[in-house]
């Protein structure tokens, strides 16, 4: 209750409601004295960000964003959640994935998991990184199948690998109804990964066994983790598992099936990134769109989507990987908030190899923490009403529902893929993500910003190959600059020193030290290690300087102004000492002479990748 004061006024009534133009008007002053001359929308545009599909992040937004009503949770169109209860009872599920070979490792790996708050299983099987079929009933050993529901992920190997599970849950006594969890098939996932035909015989049979059978059995998944991990785009992914659930509901009706009935046997898979706000609209507007499917389809009751949700792959870097346990935290988050039944937090060593149990430790601890120490489960749809994400949430569907409708056009997700308009797309999409990544406009903390390259290696044991011979492509964010620290490490081992560039610093430490340190972080980016010493010179002491350092090139760095008095004489004295090149912490008008200018927004990975080269590090 709000307890107003003696006078009966609030606390809020002497102070009148701003308006939009007086708060524009207060962002042109403060873009003002940054130098920025910007009136009217252009103020505001200055302080957007771009989030990739057309999507724009404004800095302010009021009650006239928004516009669908998402409705009650539990309710079509399901924005809000699948239940009405959200996950408030006991939380989301934990689902732990394993891709071990050893059924014994495996084993003691999954109870260590079960016992440590995991509440359900992922498991590969089959395949070159999954348990063998005849191992997994020795990996099952001492699991209650009944409290902890498996996960398939059997790839071409379904049957066998369904067969063995529902011949476990047999052998112990446990009634058809009361089995739980996902056979995982997914016939257009696999084509696209391995760049094959889909073949829906066995996905089909084994939904109408789980249909008729077994009732808390989902047969299908239509996962948007093989277009996300090809560098697709969120509303890409949106739009790619909505094509491929519409053709798994006319492959289920087309066997006879209701829409009712085949609506039951998908579970929808989507990626959470550390854009925590991002993946919470996506959930949501993923919810949004196939409770548009189902009304469309005459089945308006069976479009509540039940989705898993697992911390994103691209994300994860492999240089400071413990970074990753801030990466997937923020995962988590997201896909907590934006409502996924269950949700996988991949490893922070993930992109290393197997994951080590202090990896999976933290791993499932994650969840735990958020729910139970943040009480993040405690409420349906928290982030239900904010204007931010429930504008994000309209645009995110729009966009999706755009790109779902050019699939169907062309004549659905097989035929798409088929065709390599699906492949295109994406490539399309991550060509451009890549030249944000190279000009650090994304930048990848531990990788492309604040490097440490005297870090220790954390290694682990190699993971199974991944075939990926004709299928999508697996991305990384790193990919580029893990490929130049590479060249760094086979120079240092080479030659017993990393590759060096020499910091020409001018003037005082106010005038030099945001641009020193600027371009020290992006040459250490490269694997280049920039030399300091002394703080500061001048055109009398930089020769011998530069001589002492054992580098080959120069950067000076300075203000515009010391730039104008002193970088020529620095230039040719550091030349003259054998400087192969000089650059420059600036752009070309602070001084056109030097060689090469490095700024913010200069495409990084093309300049270092050319020191790199002219320093014969291979």
């Amino acid at each position: 209750m709000t307890v107003l004061p003696a006078d009966g006024l609030s606390p809020a009534s002497d102070f009148p409601d701003p308006s939009h133009d007086q708060w524009q008007s207060l962002v042109e002053g403060v873009l003002r004295r940054s130098g920025k001359e910007v009136t009217g929308a252009a103020a505001e545009e200055a302080l957007s960000t771009a989030l990739g599909d057309g999507l724009t992040a404004r800095p302010l937004y009021t009650s006239a964003d928004v516009s669908a009503d998402p409705g009650m949770p539990g309710f079509a169109p399901f924005t809000r959640g699948s239940r009405a209860v959200g996950n408030t009872t006991n939380g989301w599920d934990v689902r732990q994935r394993h891709a071990l070979t050893d059924p014994v490792r495996l084993n003691e790996a999954l109870l260590g998991d079960l016992e440590n708050g995991v509440t359900s299983l992922w498991l590969a099987v089959g395949g070159p990184g999954g348990v063998p079929v005849e191992g997994l009933a020795r990996a099952l050993e001492g699991v209650y199948l009944d409290l902890a529901p498996v996960a398939l992920d059997a790839g071409a190997g379904l049957g066998p690998a369904v067969r063995e599970l529902l011949r476990l849950h047999e052998a112990r006594g446990h009634a058809k109804a009361t089995v739980r969890g996902s056979l995982g098939a997914d016939p257009l996932g696999l084509a696209a990964r391995g760049g094959t035909e889909p073949e829906f015989g066995e996905a089909v049979h084994w939904a109408q066994v789980c249909s008729s059978e077994y009732p808390g059995l989902r047969a299908l998944v239509a996962d948007a983790l093989p277009y996300h991990e090809a560098g697709g785009s969120a509303a890409e992914e949106l739009g790619l598992s909505l094509a491929t659930g519409v053709a798994y509901l006319r492959a289920l009706t087309a066997a006879g099936l209701s829409v009712e009935e085949a609506c039951g046997q998908l579970e929808f898979r989507y990626a959470a990134t550390a854009d925590q706000f991002l993946t919470i609209a996506k959930l949501r507007a993923a919810r949004r769109l196939w409770s548009r499917v189902a009304e469309v389809c005459g089945a308006p009751g069976a479009g509540a989507q039940r989705q898993h949700a697992v911390t994103s792959s691209v994300m994860m870097s492999r240089r400071d990987p413990w970074v990753n346990m801030l990466r997937t935290t923020l995962a988590c988050l997201g896909a907590g908030v934006g409502g996924a039944e269950s949700v996988t937090v991949l490893p922070f060593d993930h992109a290393l190899g197997l994951p080590d149990a202090f990896a999976r430790r933290i791993a499932r601890n994650t969840s735990t923490i958020l729910m139970e120490e943040s009480h993040l489960a405690r409420v349906t749809d928290p982030a239900g009403g904010s204007w931010y994400v429930e504008r994000l949430t309209d645009e995110l569907s729009s966009a999706a529902w755009t790109f779902f409708q050019e699939i169907e056009r062309a004549g659905g997700q097989a035929a798409a893929l088929r065709s390599g308009m699906v492949q295109e797309r994406l490539a399309a999409t991550w060509a451009a993500r890549s030249k944000d990544l190279a000009r650090r406009k994304e930048p990848v903390t531990g990788v492309s910003e604040f490097p440490a390259i005297d870090e220790r290696p954390v290694e682990r044991e190699p993971a199974p190959a991944v075939p990926s011979d004709g299928g999508l492509p697996r991305v990384r964010r790193d990919e580029a600059f893990e490929a130049l620290r590479a060249r760094s490490d086979r120079h240092l081992a080479a030659t017993g020193s990393r590759p060096r560039v020499f910091l020409a610093a001018l003037g005082p430490a106010s005038a030099h030290t945001a641009r020193a340190s600027f371009a020290a972080n992006l040459f250490l980016a490269g694997g280049i290690e920039p030399v300091q010493e002394p703080a500061s010179v001048d055109a009398s002491t930089a020769a011998a300087a530069f001589k002492a350092s054992g580098a080959t090139i120069a950067c000076l760095c300075s203000t515009d102004a010391l730039y104008a008095e002193q970088a020529e004489g620095v230039a040719a004295a550091l030349r003259a000492a054998g400087a192969e090149q000089v650059f420059l912490a600036g752009r070309p008008d602070a001084f056109p002479g030097a060689d090469v200018h490095v700024f913010a927004g200069c495409d990084a990975v093309a300049v270092l990748s050319s020191v790199l080269d002219r320093m014969g590090a291979a």
